[in-house]
Formats: C-alpha cells, sequence, structure tokens
C-alpha cells in the first residue's frame, strides 16, 4: 500500500497538478477524493491513468546499468526520429542521453516538458524533422500524395533518403528492399517492421562507408 499511496503523490508532482485539479482527477477517477479512503485496487487505478497522462514511474525509467530510459506517450515518436537520424549518418550516438542532449542545446526544452505536454512534444518533432530534412535530404511533403500511397510511408521518406546517400541508381532502390526483407513488394507497401529492416540494414552500411572513408 505504501508504494502506491507514495507513487501517486510522486506523478501529482510530476504532472504539475496543483491540489484542486488532483483531487478532482482522483474524484473523477474513483468517485473518492482522497488516496485514504481507497482501495489498493482502486489507487492502482488511478496511477494507471496517471501513467496515461505522461506518470513516469522512477522504476520504470531505468535500464541496464542504471541509465535513464525515455519513457512516456511522445518518446516512442522522439525515439523513431532519432534513430532514423542515427542510420542516416548524422548521429554517431543512438543513445537516449544524446537525443536529450541535442533537443535541450537545439531547442531549450527541459525534457519533463517534452515528454509530457503534447505542444512542446510538438515543437521537438518539428525541429528534429526540420533537421533531418535539412541534413539528410528526407522529405517529409505529403502534398498531393493519394491516401493509400506507398510514399506517405515514414520508413519509406527515410529509405529513399538513405538510397540516395549510397548510391546514384535510383532503379536499385527497390531490388535492394527486395533483397532484405527477403520476398515480393511489387505493390510497394511494407509493414512497419520492415521498413525497420530495410532502414537498419540502410543505416549499417552508411555507416560502414563513413568509418572507410574518415
Amino acid at each position: 500500500m505504501t508504494s502506491s499511496f507514495a507513487a501517486i503523490h510522486v506523478a501529482k508532482k510530476q504532472l504539475g497538478l496543483d491540489e484542486d485539479t488532483y483531487r478532482g482527477k482522483l474524484q473523477l477517477i474513483t468517485g473518492k477524493s482522497s488516496t485514504k479512503d481507497m482501495s489498493e485496487a482502486e489507487r492502482q487505478k488511478v496511477l494507471t491513468v496517471f501513467r496515461n497522462e505522461g506518470f513516469t514511474p522512477a522504476s520504470a525509467t531505468r535500464r541496464e546499468g542504471g541509465r535513464q530510459k525515455l519513457s512516456g506517450k511522445f518518446a516512442k515518436k522522439l525515439q523513431a526520429l532519432w534513430i532514423a537520424a542515427y542510420n542516416l549518418g548524422i548521429v554517431r550516438d543512438r543513445d537516449d542521453a544524446a537525443l536529450e542532449t541535442f533537443i535541450k542545446r537545439q531547442t531549450g526544452i527541459e525534457r519533463e516538458r517534452w515528454l509530457r505536454h503534447a505542444d512542446d512534444a510538438s515543437k521537438v518533432i518539428d525541429a528534429l524533422k526540420g533537421w533531418i530534412a535539412r541534413e539528410a535530404g528526407v522529405d517529409w511533403s505529403l502534398l498531393g500524395l493519394h491516401p493509400q500511397s506507398h510514399l506517405r510511408a515514414t520508413g519509406y521518406k527515410i529509405a529513399a533518403a538513405q538510397w540516395a546517400i549510397l548510391s546514384e541508381n535510383r532503379n536499385g532502390f527497390w531490388p535492394a528492399i527486395v533483397e532484405i526483407v527477403g520476398g515480393s513488394v511489387l505493390d510497394r507497401h511494407l509493414d512497419d517492421q520492415q521498413w525497420i529492416r530495410v532502414m537498419n540494414a540502410f543505416g549499417e552500411r552508411i555507416r560502414s562507408r563513413k568509418v572507410v572513408t574518415s
């Protein structure tokens, strides 16, 4: 019980809830405005809601070796963009700590804000996408694209920019993808996991090239 009491109060502080807002949330979630009046199941229900709103328990943010791992509803999108930059050869360190440092330096937005607040997260996402576009030529535009077009896929956009770095032969792009995914891509609609395989494979080639030429 003690741990759930403590976790809820940590969540209150982490989410920046004033007393009235906090009590109102408790009442809305469980029908009770005090954790002391709640059962353990009710407190866990409160914690579930707070986690969905961006609360990150300390134990959930540790990775092996005690290093902090990003968590929260916007973390995956930001991590994906950072790994894309890594696979495009414009980032040397794919670790979350490097991402945090870059964001703070480029935007001045603190970690707690962009992990939990939509407006700040959107600013950071736009900043990362703009930087990736400038440095690696990724075209994020959807203008004029049919909703079902494979050209809309984020994986395609990144892989196309990777291929432009790797080769001047545009016709070799799809054969290279077929070789990586090990199957037909006649309709050119790969799923997210297939695009990840492609981006990672192209990323290895880009990084190997940089090592050879450096």
